[in-house]
């Protein structure tokens, strides 16, 4: 029971993951079919985005009086209808409000996932629970988007957000049966919950997320004409090149995952964003050589993706009393670093620096998260002397 619900968890990680990113892979055939520029279609991915950050906090704020699994069971249906509409849309406009209320969802359901995915193991294993529901987002990346971006350039893009509607029904039943029922916590007032947003660690939490994984972002934002200009990569390998990723996201969410249950969250969040900044570093370095990109490629894609369930039980810990709220505000912070990344990535190419000039600027990103961290195990360090000299 216990691994059906997890994995009633991680499908609906997939069907988010594959909804969001598979965009990138279709986006010539989106726009060719609505009539409508690349850049036009470039702002589809926004909207997500922007649905993300705004459904997380108002979704759950909505939703606190209701138990966990009917929070679950609704998300994923209001996630199956709005990608339904994308498999319809006509114009610009329909697309545009779609691909918005598409987003409203996601962070909401990551968010009281990773509270539920806690809650169903022992505490010492919590956050490899969380890891586990954010395998199917990792899963998505090998699979999922190769997929759907295979049948929307030589079928439709509109039959790729049908096989999204259909992993989406799949996770509404697999919800249903497999998930059991978890008591809610005692409902509190929003008035009330909103005061976490008073607490510095909280808003230095939200900081490591927004610009510690925003590094992760400002390298892969722009990783295919690095691969093909700098690397000398054949256009084809491309998409087998970034499976090579989704594997390596894979093993490192796994591998955060059993790092944060062994050491402290906030510990092992330092070390992981330390590792990426490195590893960003050495990929500014050896990117034209081929063989060695192939091996950072996994390893850069494993140490970004292994921050993931550090830093949301970390979040958690963090704000127990209303944990789901802050734990779905956390995965907006987690696209606006996919924002904040991929802007920043951008300029040093604009500027006429070169497609490896976004790993310096990710490099920076992710030791800025690193010297968060730092500032939150400093900030935990005076509370706890302040307590002792009280005491």
């Amino acid at each position: 029971m216990l691994k059906k619900s997890l994995i009633a968890l991680a499908i609906g990680g997939f069907g988010i993951g594959m909804t969001e990113f598979v965009m990138m892979g279709i986006l010539p055939d989106v726009a060719k079919d609505l009539n409508i520029t690349i850049p036009q279609a470039g702002h589809f991915i926004s909207a997500y985005a922007l649905g993300v950050v705004i459904g997380a906090p108002i979704l759950v704020g909505i939703a606190g009086n209701y138990s966990p699994k009917k929070i679950l069971l609704s998300l994923m249906i209001a996630f199956t209808v709005f990608n339904s509409l994308s498999v319809f849309a006509s114009s610009y406009g329909f697309m545009l409000i779609s691909r918005l209320l598409s987003g409203l969802p996601h962070g909401a359901f990551f968010g009281v996932g990773a509270v539920v995915a806690s809650r169903l193991v022992p505490k010492e294993k919590a956050a490899s629970a969380v890891a586990m529901m954010f395998s199917g987002l990792t899963i998505a990346n090998i699979i999922g988007i190769p997929l759907g971006t295979y049948v929307g350039h030589n079928i439709s893009w509109r039959y790729t957000f049908m096989i999204v509607v259909a992993v989406g029904l799949i996770t509404v039943l697999a919800i249903k049966f497999w998930l059991p029922k978890i008591e809610k916590s005692e409902p509190i007032p929003l008035k009330q919950a909103l005061k976490i947003f008073k607490r510095t660690e909280l808003w230095l939490i939200l900081a490591i997320t927004a610009v510690g994984t925003g590094g992760f972002f400002a390298w892969y934002s722009y990783i295919t004409p690095l691969l093909t200009d700098v690397s000398g990569f054949d256009s084809d390998m491309v998409i087998f090149i970034l499976m090579l990723a989704g594997l390596g996201m894979t093993f490192g969410n796994i591998l955060g995952g059993k790092l944060a249950d062994k050491f402290s969250p906030i510990k092992a969040t330092a070390l992981l964003l330390s590792m990426m900044s490195i590893c960003l570093l050495t990929i500014f370095v050896i990117a034209p050589i081929q063989w060695a990109m192939l091996l950072m490629v996994f390893v850069t894609g494993a140490f970004a993706f292994s921050t993931a369930p550090s830093i949301q039980m970390l979040m958690i810990k963090s704000a127990k009393e209303s944990e789901m709220l802050a734990s779905s505000v956390n995965q907006a912070a987690f696209n606006i670093a996919n924002a904040v990344g991929a802007f920043l990535g951008g300029l040093p190419i604009a500027a006429g620096y070169g497609y490896t000039s976004p790993e310096l600027v990710g490099a920076s990103l992710a030791f800025g998260g690193v010297i968060l961290s730092i500032s939150v195990i400093a900030l935990r360090k005076k509370r706890a002397k302040l307590i002792l000299e009280q005491a």
